[in-house]
């Protein structure tokens, strides 16, 4: 069972950021083995939504955060919403983890950004994910840190 936090950047414990880091750092620098500013300014401006295992201690040093996003407001990184640093663990892939992260996330922006557009950077082989959440591609496939990328838009106005 998933325990899901949506929280700003000033209400994350000093634990929740550190664990929230770590994930970041595990999948998008360990496993892809990609070197790149992943503290890139923008954290202190996003909803940071994430997923610990119903048996964590929230009181440990270190949650064991199994997916994770942030929720980029408009007019931070585009003009429209945005969601970013998207990650499941290798623990959570093939759960349906990544579904409910996606979901939860979209809901939120709704309700914070109503009928308001979302604008991605997704790695070319998520593709199809992210299609069936209705984002359809907006770019062609650019290297972005040595990983091939596609803009995507969901289109809600």
């Amino acid at each position: 069972m998933l325990i899901w936090q949506c929280k700003k950047f000033n209400e994350l414990s000093i634990n929740e950021l550190y664990s929230i880091i770590k994930a970041r750092q595990d999948v998008f620098i360990m496993e892809q083995d990609c070197v790149y500013a992943d503290l890139d300014g923008a954290d202190h401006e996003c909803l940071h939504l994430f997923a610990t295992l119903e048996s964590d201690d929230l009181n440990t040093p270190h949650l064991n955060i199994v997916a994770y996003l942030r929720i980029v407001p408009p007019g931070v990184k585009y003009p429209q919403a945005s969601l970013g640093r998207i990650l499941t663990t290798s623990q959570a892939r093939g759960t349906g983890a990544g579904t409910s992260l996606v979901t939860k996330a979209l809901e939120q922006i709704e309700r914070d950004h109503p009928a308001q557009d979302i604008k991605i950077s997704a790695q070319v082989y998520l593709q199809k994910f992210y299609k069936s959440f209705g984002f359809k591609n907006i770019s062609e496939i650019y290297d972005e840190d040595g990983i091939d990328h596609i803009d995507m838009l969901l289109t809600r106005t």
